[in-house]
């Protein structure tokens, strides 16, 4: 079974978290929705999720995908964590998957991940980082590094991470039983 780390902060998206780990749960991949710290997050909207575990708990297991919701402040609380930072850069260099959505993708870029690649995000949210090639669409993918624009597109970007991860059958499968 494919196994799939989403990281939850203080501040984060919380749309964007809970359909990345519905649609991902959907269609059986084991994900893990872990937190900064202890105890239950309030999301940007002021909703409250209880992680599955801390990040530290998370961390003493191996993932094939690591996912980053946006929103804010949970962007610039991911970003300041150099436990995020040091994962994002070791899932890279181990050639599995690390998506971002919304303001995330920045976290990815402070990281030195985007340099050169072709990413999307919230509008501004890569401004300060020229080296990125900025792309307007849904979702983007470069090589094993996707990104996508934010709450609007978080079905979008949730699917085509259950591709990469299940492959296109499951994703018919799930998409189908969504009534899109």
């Amino acid at each position: 079974m494919k196994t799939a780390l989403i990281l939850f902060a203080d501040g984060s998206e919380e749309l964007e978290a809970v359909t990345i780990v519905n649609i991902l749960r959907r269609g059986s991949v084991d994900v893990t929705l872990a937190g900064l710290h202890d105890g239950a997050l309030r999301g940007s909207r002021g909703t409250t999720l209880l992680p599955d575990a801390t990040l530290d708990q998370a961390l003493a297991r191996q993932y094939d995908m690591v996912v980053l919701p946006g929103g804010q402040p949970g962007t610039n609380n991911l970003k300041a964590d150099a436990r995020v930072l040091e994962l994002v850069r070791q899932m890279h260099a181990a050639d599995k998957y690390v998506a971002a959505i919304c303001a995330a993708p920045s976290v990815l870029a402070a990281a030195g991940l985007l340099d050169g690649k072709r990413a999307t995000s919230y509008p501004t949210c890569l401004d300060e980082f020229p080296a990125v090639l900025l792309q307007t669409a849904a979702v983007v993918e470069d090589g094993k590094l996707i990104t996508s624009r934010g709450p609007g597109t978080a079905m979008d970007f949730a699917l085509v991470l259950l591709e990469r991860l299940a492959g296109n059958a499951k994703r018919q499968e799930v998409e189908a039983g969504l009534v899109r």
